[in-house]
């Protein structure tokens, strides 16, 4: 599916950008739109019909929330309304054979599940349209009242699968106007090949590598292996999530649109609160304006806050997948933050740089063991694995041959994770450099078997 989609966009994309560009201003959000529902619909037809009718549904609820006179008992209740709507979507086709397996399980019941596939990008788009609601609610954007405007928002192909999560107010004035310059547009394509590249030619090469460790046993496994492994994944899930959200602010840049940076660096952190600053912001700043502070934030109390913290992070764990392990990870960064806060932070900024990165790369690794695995039994026995109390050695021949046949690539994914490696800014040699990682990306594409993108789950 992946495959046949890039496939699709690479085909498709000329097009519309040739469209779009000899359309009349008036028309350019129209032929936005439309693509927007061709290329979701090339990819999974059936569910268009959720998506428009999210769509529907907020803009239907911004303009009762536009009337004059409303009480404030009718414009909350029009945003609970609204809220409600999108959350019993969002939890029918993502929670709802959770909810039914945990109920089978403790009761002894027998319920069927749904089995209904996820559809693409719902936990993307579901936020996207309560941002908007909620905005209007507290008076912080107008609401929209051309219907294709708010449906180019919602639908919008760059970022609808995988993100990075637009909150209204960013686009509000963009949808009505916006400027696309050569500059812009250039910018656009440059990002969009690198966002291709890392997601291709990095991401799914030490896939590979993770595929191939995490398929062994973990009795007797090599703790060496073990952490080998992890690190493999921690590289391919943020070569794979960063290059699809490179992707779409390209492709938003190419369309005038300026969406807000998902990642910064995250690698680099110096602690887990600096790592969640600089991993998937837009989620990050989603949760902040929109359940951290309405919940109180900092402001009133220590006590208060970090009930607020858990909270926050219990959802955040929730909102990757519908599994035990994802809130088991999002309650244990809750509880690092927590420590961070309390006096952690403090004790490591007397502590030199190298120990400050190392003890966040660490705490970041062991939570990636977290989410990576659905299973707790597999979970508990590769943690205990990386520490060496699996029954197995902490090296052996095996080990040895995947650090040997990956070494090159390891040090190439960890210069990328930093500002080792850049690209020359402008002009010729930067334009090289792009069509040789286009075609390079391609090729891989066309000759590779193996090209997931690991967000698309969520």
């Amino acid at each position: 599916m992946v495959f046949s989609s890039l496939l699709f966009l690479f085909l498709f994309l000329p097009a519309v950008l040739l469209l779009y560009f000899a359309s009349p201003r008036r028309l350019k959000n129209l032929i936005l739109f439309l693509a927007s529902l061709v290329f979701y619909a090339w990819g999974e037809p059936v569910y268009i019909v959720i998506m428009l009718l999210s769509t529907v549904t907020d803009y239907s609820f911004g303009l009762l929330l536009s009337r004059p006179k409303l009480s404030p008992k009718q414009r909350k209740g029009i945003v609970a309304a609204s809220v409600a709507v999108n959350l019993a979507l969002l939890s029918y086709f993502k929670y709802a054979d959770f909810l039914i397996s945990n109920v089978n399980s403790a009761l002894g019941t027998s319920i069927p599940l749904t089995d209904l596939a996820l559809p693409i990008g719902i936990s993307f788009y579901t936020f996207q349209s309560m941002s908007y609601i909620i905005d209007v609610y507290r008076g912080k954007v107008q609401a929209q009242r051309n219907w294709i405007d708010f449906g180019t928002f919602v639908a919008l192909f760059p970022q609808l699968v995988a993100g990075p999560i637009v909150q209204y107010s960013v686009v509000a004035e963009q949808l009505k106007q916006r400027t696309i310059t050569v500059e812009l547009f250039a910018e656009g394509v440059r990002r969009f090949t690198v966002g291709l590249a890392k997601k291709v030619l990095l991401a799914n090469n030490i896939g590979l590598l993770w595929n191939s460790v995490s398929g062994q046993g973990t009795d007797g496994m090599p703790a060496a292996t073990a952490w080998i492994g992890i690190i493999a994944f921690a590289f391919q899930i943020y070569f794979d999530f960063s290059g699809y959200s490179d992707m779409a602010i390209g492709l938003g840049h190419m369309f005038g649109f300026r969406f807000n940076e998902n990642f910064d660096k995250p690698y680099t952190a110096q602690s887990i609160t600096d790592f969640w600053r600089r991993w998937h912001i837009s989620l990050g700043n989603w949760f902040r304006d929109y359940v951290y502070i309405p919940l109180g934030g900092n402001r009133r109390g220590t006590g208060l806050q970090l009930r607020n913290i858990v909270v926050v992070w219990l959802l955040t764990g929730f909102w990757h997948g519908a599994n035990w392990n994802f809130m088991l990870w999002g309650l244990y960064f809750g509880i690092v933050l927590i420590l961070e806060k309390l006096w952690l932070l403090r004790l490591l900024k007397r502590c030199p740089r190298w120990v400050r990165h190392f003890y966040a790369l660490l705490l970041i690794l062991i939570g990636w063991v977290l989410f990576a695995f659905d299973q707790l039994t597999d979970l508990g026995g590769y943690l205990l694995a990386m520490f060496g109390a699996s029954g197995g050695p902490i090296w052996d021949s095996n080990t040895g041959y995947l650090l040997y046949t990956n070494a090159a690539l390891l040090a190439a994914l960890a210069a990328a994770s930093t500002s080792l490696i850049k690209l020359p800014k402008r002009g010729a040699a930067q334009l090289a450099c792009c069509f040789v990682l286009f075609v390079l990306s391609v090729a891989y594409l066309v000759d590779a078997t193996f090209n997931p993108f690991l967000y698309f789950r969520f």
